[in-house]
């Protein structure tokens, strides 16, 4: 947990960015001239940390309650909050001194309309939500796949979460902490939001994806770095899966209201959208993922969905769970 003498917003002054364009001036300096800052500057401002690991953010649900929750209705705000209310509420996720990370999926420089990222008013009430159970911080971020401001602002997920009360973080005003995802795939600058996290609330869109046919919640934990992402494909299977290990959310809310069908995952076309009006929320990552898979009935459940149950993250069978059905009216 980084000190809490050194206010939030000050981060935003000391990114990687400015260490790429400001370093070698400092050096030339001196270091010892600012009084050895480089060595012993305790908010480590510049450059990655030292090595950290993620938490398992993962809760126990009293035993009463439903694993899985699908609703539907015409508002998706409303949905959002009929299914986390069936689940118990977002207080049986979120404590008052929770700092909360709320991981949308900001990929892509499109409207809300055209469902390449989750809706603008899906994320919105999840902070609404968090900031009811009085979650002393609530943060949105991802790593959009290029030109995040234009993705955070026209997507309108930065203007939404904003007004509900949340601290937006563009990843190039983030700092990074080196973490290690596996044995196969080393080490990544993860953004610092997910690493000092309490807790984690994984809220994806579902929708066609040119490489795994459907992408959810799983694939989602791509933001969490600003890696190029073509590192992962040459077994995006096992990457996909081995990230599901390293991130346990505590709370997966995946937004089906609107479903890119095709020509994902950017999309572009409205033809291309398909009004589904669900939203699907539980505690079991690849059980909601693979519910996810239903949604586009000649794509069959992927590989990554296999290898995350055979590790033990969730299962694939998600009708095992007796999902409860809603209607929002």
């Amino acid at each position: 947990m980084p000190d809490k003498n050194f206010p939030a917003r000050t981060k935003r002054l000391f990114t990687r960015r400015t260490v790429l364009t400001g370093i070698g001036g400092v050096v030339g300096a001196g270091a010892l001239g600012v009084g050895g800052f480089l060595l012993v500057d305790k908010y480590d401002r510049f450059g990655r940390s030292a090595d950290r690991t993620i938490r398992d953010h993962r809760v126990e649900l009293g035993a009463a309650r439903p694993r899985m929750v699908i609703a539907r209705g015409l508002d998706p705000a409303r949905s959002v909050r009929a299914a986390v209310a069936r689940l118990g509420g977002m207080s049986a996720f979120v404590g008052p001194t929770d700092v909360v990370v709320v991981k949308p999926n900001i990929g892509w420089d499109r409207t809300a309309e055209q469902g390449a990222n989750t809706h603008p008013e899906v994320v919105a009430e999840v902070v609404r939500l968090c900031r009811e159970a009085r979650a002393r911080r609530v943060i949105v971020t991802d790593c959009p796949v290029r030109r995040s401001r234009a993705a955070f602002e026209r997507s309108g997920i930065l203007a939404a979460a904003t007004a509900a009360g949340a601290e937006v973080i563009l990843p190039e005003d983030s700092r990074y902490y080196t973490v290690e995802i596996s044995k196969r795939l080393g080490t990544w600058d993860v953004l610092e939001p997910f690493v000092i996290a309490d807790k984690i609330i994984n809220i994806p869109v579902a929708k066609h994806h040119e490489l795994t046919g459907v992408t959810a919640g799983l694939k989602n934990w791509l933001g969490i770095t600003g890696k190029t992402r073509i590192t992962f494909h040459s077994d995006l299977q096992h990457s996909i899966a081995e990230l599901a290990a390293l991130m346990r959310p505590t709370l997966t809310i995946v937004d089906a209201s609107r479903v890119l069908m095709e020509h994902g995952p950017s999309g572009g076309n409205l033809d291309d959208v398909k009004p589904t009006r669900t939203i699907a929320a539980g505690v079991d990552p690849v059980a909601l993922d693979a519910w996810a898979f239903t949604l586009f009935p000649n794509e069959p459940v992927p590989e990554n969905l296999r290898i995350a149950e055979r590790m033990g993250l969730g299962q694939v069978n998600f009708a095992a769970l007796s999902p409860e059905e809603i209607m929002v009216g």
